[in-house]
């Protein structure tokens, strides 16, 4: 995918981080079949060149299509998607995340604003869908009176889950799996899976993993039919649960490997050609290699830092839970405002720190915690000092 390639190679950060939402909320489109029109792109190209904002933009393609006289057959379908990407492009971009039954249905009804009358409401009766993976079968989606019941389980069993001291393997495939459960739930008639998607990239930047979104943008249709094939179980066909396609989806995502993924290996009958999925991961030879694991160096270059500051609070809060208070003491600190500025706003931007009540900042009791990623750092770090002690 090539649109907006310049900002994101070459553009400075903020025309960076607004093109990286751009094309993700228009790659995701094609999970639907549908695209974008050239308006649409025209309009985005000026909301990240900062001539005009996001709600700007909104309301530009809101217009565009009020005002429009010379229909096309495409019309609707494109209307839908213009509309639908400047939703998520504007969700994509803020800070704010809610991680409940509320902020997932909060996150649809945003995204299909304006477009479905339905937007953020959860389905009241029971659907099939027949897929090409599945030569035309249905996995089987959650009863509609269960929904709301098995959401806030889900949700509930990751917010216990504990990440620290699994291997990243260990957590790709933890991820992989809550994500194809609430896939499954299917809560909406329609944009599910849009809604999954962007639910998932705002979850995983909340727990520290600083994640671009090009997989998501590239291959949404993949992503669709990997939660489809992890879903899916046919006895009788002798076709069993199958999450490695999903896992694989999300080994090139956090861990850098290069699976292809292209639907056609994902169909429960496929031919001789499609049978055997390649990994174009690189070996330390050059070579592509069948099971990859992270090498030192790429663990390293995920959780590189630009400040030394960052990378002492880390080992400061270690594994515990500290007050703005008892990390300063830890620094050795007196200076409030420096301490902020060099050290805790930089460490919770980058994704290492967070806040133990992120929704209420000036929560008498809030104490400051390490993400997966920050306790990350951590166990690196540790290791380091241990090697230098040897």
């Amino acid at each position: 995918m090539t649109d907006f390639e310049e900002y994101i190679r070459q553009g400075e950060p903020s025309k960076r981080e607004k093109a990286y939402a751009w094309r993700t909320a228009i790659g995701l489109q094609a999970v639907d079949g549908l695209t974008t029109s050239d308006y649409l792109k025209e309009t985005a190209r000026r909301h990240i060149e900062g001539e005009i904002s996001i709600d700007e933009a909104r309301g530009l393609i809101k217009s565009y299509y009020q005002s429009k006289t010379n229909r096309e057959p495409d019309d609707d379908e494109k209307q839908e998607a213009d509309k639908v990407s400047g939703n998520i492009a504007k969700i994509l971009n803020e800070r704010s995340f809610t991680f409940s039954v509320v902020g997932f249905t909060s996150i649809h009804r945003r995204i299909f604003e304006g477009v479905f009358k339905f937007a953020g409401k959860v389905r009241d009766y029971d659907i099939t869908k027949k897929e090409w993976v599945l030569d035309g079968d249905t996995v089987l989606y959650t009863y509609a009176e269960d929904i709301r019941q098995a959401l806030e389980y889900d949700l509930e069993q990751e917010r216990q889950f504990a990440y620290k001291g699994l291997p990243m393997e260990a957590m790709v495939e933890h991820i992989a799996k809550f994500v194809s459960g609430i896939w499954q739930i299917h809560p909406f008639g329609e944009g599910n899976t849009r809604a999954t998607a962007v639910f998932t990239i705002k979850y995983l930047r909340s727990i520290g993993f600083n994640i671009d979104n090009d997989l998501f943008a590239e291959h949404s249709w993949y992503f669709r039919n990997a939660l489809v094939r992890a879903n899916y179980k046919n006895a009788k066909e002798g076709i069993d649960y199958t999450p490695i396609y999903l896992e694989r989806f999300f080994r090139n995502l956090l861990l850098d490997e290069q699976w292809e993924l292209r639907s056609r290996y994902l169909h429960i009958h496929p031919t001789e050609e499609w049978k055997v999925q390649p990994n174009r991961t690189p070996t330390s030879t050059g070579q592509a290699q069948g099971k990859h694991r992270t090498s030192a160096g790429q663990v390293r270059n995920m959780f590189e830092t630009e400040s030394a500051d960052v990378v002492r609070l880390v080992h400061v809060i270690g594994e515990g839970q500290l007050s703005v208070k008892a990390m300063m003491e830890g620094l050795e600190l007196k200076g409030r405002d420096n301490f902020l500025k060099l050290y805790l706003n930089p460490a919770i931007q980058q994704g290492f720190v967070t806040m133990l009540y992120p929704d209420k900042p000036r929560h008498p009791r809030q104490r400051y915690l390490l993400t997966v990623k920050g306790l990350a750092l951590y166990v690196q770090c540790m290791g380091k000092l241990l090697l230098d002690e040897k």
